[in-house]
């Protein structure tokens, strides 16, 4: 299959290296003409340059890796490049404010969003072989309209990538998941390493300081931009949580010892089976 990848930064470099070695022919695109020659030089890429459309007319499959609010921008660019055999996909880390209307400009094209549950706290192409999918999750939205010949497509790119389970589900659904999986978690981080207020902390933290708040190194355009658009659900989620960690403190203010064990046994039942599950998985 010949692959179009526009975006070389971490995740759009890390889907160009592991399926051009695979077997696909995989041309790169980028605004930076850096990372188009790094990913040629370094075997990601077969060919590329700054230009879209010099690629789009001989891809089979089109992988947009940048911003979400970049990707109706580029539809509505290269519109009239699009054919009626090509799928266009996205990784991008919310989908309810733009899928719709990228639907729409990506015709005669079928456009399929994905979102691959990956990466690392780093940004740009030369860090993109770190990125490990093997047994990560892997989304794809949908909708009533989606063909199950052309979900497979997607569905095989997942098997490329050498991604564990593949979910289906709508674009609702999963903004309401990734708000409470993934944008909670990095507002914890975040909110965590900002009340520090010891300039001496690095000297007191152990292991589970570390691993809880690795994600708070963030990417702050990007995250800024996906918190946003995504801020009903997440706010949403941001309220849930507060009632949680207000339970622990009303059971520490009254010294309730019955709550604080129920709730802690109650956390490690489910992280437990979250445990199995995945176990299962692989």
């Amino acid at each position: 299959m010949k692959i179009l990848v526009v975006g070389l930064g971490l995740m759009g470099g890390a889907y160009a290296y592991k399926l051009k070695n695979v077997g696909h022919t995989v041309y790169g695109v980028d605004i930076n003409n850096d990372s188009v020659k790094y990913g040629i030089e370094n075997n990601f890429i077969d060919d590329g340059g700054i230009e879209a459309k010099d690629f789009i007319l001989k891809s089979d499959l089109i992988i947009l890796a940048f911003y979400p609010k970049q990707i109706v921008e580029f539809l509505k660019k290269y519109n009239k490049y699009f054919n009626e055999n090509q799928i266009i996909t996205d990784i991008a880390g919310i989908k309810s404010c733009f899928v719709e209307e990228a639907m729409k400009y990506a015709l005669p094209a079928t456009y399929i969003s994905h979102h691959p549950m990956a990466g690392k706290e780093k940004i740009g192409i030369e860090y993109s072989k770190l990125v490990n999918f093997k047994n990560s999750n892997f989304l794809i939205t949908i909708t009533k309209d989606t063909k199950e010949e052309k979900i497979e497509i997607i569905e095989k790119l997942a098997r490329d990538l050498e991604f564990g389970k593949i979910t289906k589900l709508d674009i609702y659904e999963h903004d309401n998941f990734i708000a409470f999986t993934s944008q909670l978690p990095h507002a914890i981080a975040v909110s965590l390493m900002n009340c520090n207020v010891s300039k001496d902390i690095i000297n007191c933290v152990g292991d589970s300081f570390k691993d809880f708040t690795r994600i708070a190194r963030i990417n702050e355009k990007l995250w800024t931009e996906l918190f946003i658009n995504n801020k009903e659900y997440l706010i949403n989620k941001i309220n849930d949580f507060e009632k949680e960690l207000d339970r622990i403190k009303d059971s520490l203010i009254s010294e309730n010892k019955d709550t604080l064990n129920d709730m802690f046994k109650l956390a490690t039942k489910t992280r437990k089976e979250m445990d199995e599950n995945e176990g299962t998985k692989n």
